[in-house]
């Protein structure tokens, strides 16, 4: 098997019919084929569409419900072998599309790309539905498809076979073909998060991006360490100061055809700790096991940028990859100390384990100083609080601007990517003073350490309009289940990138 490319993963080849079922399905090998055909819960399980394709093809729709009493809950499959006889596919996939909301759509592919995986040829007919409902069913679909790569024998290897060329019958080209970019951006993310951290580190991050940027046609620019120290990114020197690996600063920078100075300006800054052992302050084993995928906000702003011009995002987008490895040795940070942050704010550390908003804080200073952008909006693995406050489901977003939450809000339900509204709490503000610094960069263990992060990333950003996306919860997955591979789960990458496209 050939290297798997972790910028590139292996997707089936994705296209659209809007031709009768029967003409699509004439010139294939019946022997080579499965098709996958959707059921509705309720008393009458098949639309008139779907059962009318289905007996031009060759198949009896009132005796495959008598016969094998399919579910069709979102998500239930039943797997079907024909014998040789005048059906066009002897293998056919009944999966439960629930009540064919975007959600049980999205469910319905991911478990059908899991069914039909290694297959050569699949075809689908699409569901009655808008484009919404199309692109979750052909997002679910990758998503379920594809599974984590593995390291062996020296170099990458698909984690397993995705099927070959998949069309869907009854959608529009264009739909899903952003679909399946937008899919393949999360594939990104999930890469980049699950590689090993002693593979990884901040210059194989900065190497990716690098990358990426000849790739995507992107602008790009890394300050190594020489740089950080000369430019005043003590956040970054401070949490990258005890790892033989030195830290990064990565800008990633993509103009859309024909933009000029009216162009809206987008900054998405990610956190990029490539491990977090928690420094001085050292984590328990359990909880440093899973710590490789500490750097997915930064997995996933690379992803973004990557997947713009490809989906024509009208507005200028910048990528800040912060990049450090939390580690513990002599010249590591020590709590309280004070750190210098660009542009000249200092904080006092109050736990060497709560190092991504250290990193955040530099490139959020940069951001608001030097890029002039209309709206920034970070994204990172950032609070157990948070993870405590919803769990694997859901993330919350913070932001200055309650229009910019509503917009990310709505993206998010669009993605299948949810998030839930908090509050900057004014009074929580107290809980950051410090005798000796201009902030402090923890708050009291006493709860609402969620909103205290919010709280002090909100001290770098000036006046802009910003929103912070903690997404330490539904970052990762425990199983491989559902849209989901064990691991990092790219969450916020089809989100971000419905956003961008909708903004003008």
């Amino acid at each position: 098997m050939p290297a798997e490319d972790l910028l590139a993963p292996s997707v089936a080849t994705w296209s659209a019919s809007d031709g009768p079922l029967v003409d699509v399905l004439a010139d294939r090998d019946p022997a080579d084929l499965a098709l996958v055909v959707g059921l509705l819960e309720g008393e009458e399980p098949w639309e008139a569409r779907t059962r009318e394709a289905l007996e031009s093809a060759g198949f009896d729709p009132v005796e495959l419900l008598e016969t094998h009493e399919p579910a069709t809950s979102a998500g239930a499959t039943t797997l079907v072998r024909m014998p040789r006889g005048e059906q066009a596919a002897r293998v056919l996939v009944l999966v439960g599309l629930g009540s064919g909301s975007p959600a049980d759509l999205r469910a319905a592919g991911a478990a059908a790309g899991r069914v039909v995986r290694g297959r050569a040829q699949v075809v689908v007919l699409a569901p009655s539905s808008d484009e919404t409902g199309h692109a979750a069913l052909v997002e679910g679909a990758v998503l379920g498809g594809w599974a984590p790569s593995r390291w062996t024998d020296g170099a990458w290897a698909a984690g397993a076979e995705v099927a070959g060329e998949v069309v869907l019958v009854g959608a529009e080209a264009d739909v899903v073909e952003r679909a399946v970019r937008r899919a393949v951006a999360t594939l990104v993310a999930r890469n980049l998060a699950n590689t090993p951290s002693n593979i990884k580190n901040p210059s194989w991050m900065a190497r990716q991006a690098r990358t990426v940027a000849t790739r995507s046609d992107l602008d790009v620019r890394v300050w190594d360490d020489g740089a950080l120290r000369k430019g005043g990114f003590g956040g970054l020197l401070a949490v990258g100061g005890g790892s033989a690996t030195p830290p990064r600063l990565v800008q990633l920078g993509y103009t859309p055809a024909g933009a000029d100075d009216s162009t809206p300006h987008v900054v998405l800054v990610g956190k990029g700790i490539t491990f977090d052992s928690g420094g001085l302050q050292v984590k328990p084993p359990e909880g440093m096991l899973a710590m490789k995928t500490d750097m997915s906000g930064s997995a996933i702003v690379l992803a973004v940028l990557a997947a713009c011009r490809d989906l024509e995002v009208p507005v200028r987008v910048t990528g800040l990859l912060a990049l450090a490895e939390n580690m513990v040795d002599g010249a590591a940070y020590r709590p309280g100390d004070v750190v210098t942050h660009f542009g000249g704010r200092t904080a006092e550390i109050g736990n060497t384990d709560a190092e991504g908003r250290i990193v955040l804080a530099d490139a959020l200073a940069y951001a608001d100083a030097e890029l002039d952008p209309d709206v920034v909006v970070d994204i990172a693995t950032l609070t157990g609080a948070a993870r405590v406050a919803l769990a694997r489901t859901m993330a919350p977003v913070y932001a200055t601007d309650d229009d910019l939450a509503s917009q990310l809000g709505a993206a998010g339900e669009t993605a299948g990517e949810t998030l839930w509204p908090f509050p900057l709490v004014a009074a929580y503000r107290r809980a950051l003073e410090s005798d000796v610094a201009d902030i402090s960069h923890i708050g009291p263990s006493v709860g609402g350490g969620s909103i205290t992060a919010a709280l002090f990333l909100r001290e770098f950003v000036g006046e802009r309009r910003w929103a912070h996306l903690d997404i330490a919860g539904p970052g990762r997955s425990d199983v491989d289940s559902g849209v989901h591979g064990k691991g990092g789960t790219g969450f916020g990458a089809r989100l971000l990138l419905r956003w961008l496209e909708g903004l003008r």
